[in-house]
């Protein structure tokens, strides 16, 4: 099942990279959904975790984990963990070589998530945080990368501030016509903002 969803999204562009797509086909995504829920696991769309949040839709997630360019090494933050299955295919993405900070704001679900990652043998590559994710994780900055996956009204200046020069966010802005996903790239004090594509996230809290 996970390799038909995969040969579909790499068919419509959305997977590009072999790292990717080796990463979506790695990672269980029916491990890190709700167990009513496993049935449904490889269908393109995000499916209800608990607290109003959901699990992206794969097609957003292989979206996301292109844009940031993954590679062996990276040092990765996250903002909204959900059940981890994000951070898991960035890992598998960066081939386990590196580190993943992921930041969850409702405390359930860092548990949830921290459980699922634990049992799947991502810990020591992906630490799970319970806390504020506008605020970033000051003490593990600066970040090659930075992902968020909850739309904010805007960019919080504490994650561009812990983006290493020439590091790219990947974000969601809420904004008069809908929620635009956007790439940003930091070059010194300056910030390059590339609109992807329409999208439809959980606000950021």
């Amino acid at each position: 099942m996970a390799k038909r969803l995969v040969e579909e999204l790499e068919r419509d562009g959305i997977v590009k990279s072999e790292r990717v797509k080796r990463a979506l086909l790695t990672v269980p995504r029916e491990e890190f959904v709700l167990p009513e829920y496993r049935m449904m696991a490889y269908e393109d769309r995000p499916l209800p975790l608990f607290a109003g949040a959901t699990i992206s839709a794969p097609h957003m997630v292989a979206m996301m984990c292109e844009l940031i360019e993954p590679r062996p090494g990276m040092k990765i933050l996250e903002v909204g963990t959900g059940s981890g299955y994000h951070a898991a295919v960035c890992a598998e993405a960066i081939e386990k070589k590196g580190r993943i900070y992921t930041i969850e704001i409702v405390k359930e679900l860092a548990v949830f998530a921290a459980q699922n990652l634990e049992r799947l043998g991502y810990w020591g590559v992906v630490e799970v945080y319970h806390g504020d994710g506008k605020k970033g994780l000051e003490k593990h900055a600066p970040f090659d990368a930075i992902i968020v996956t909850a739309a904010a009204d805007v960019i919080p200046p504490a994650l561009i501030r812990q983006l290493k020069d020439g590091g790219v966010m990947v974000i969601p802005v809420e904004e008069r016509l809908g929620q635009v996903l956007y790439k940003v790239v930091k070059r010194g004090d300056k910030i390059e903002k590339k609109a992807i594509t329409y999208v439809m996230f959980v606000p950021l809290r």
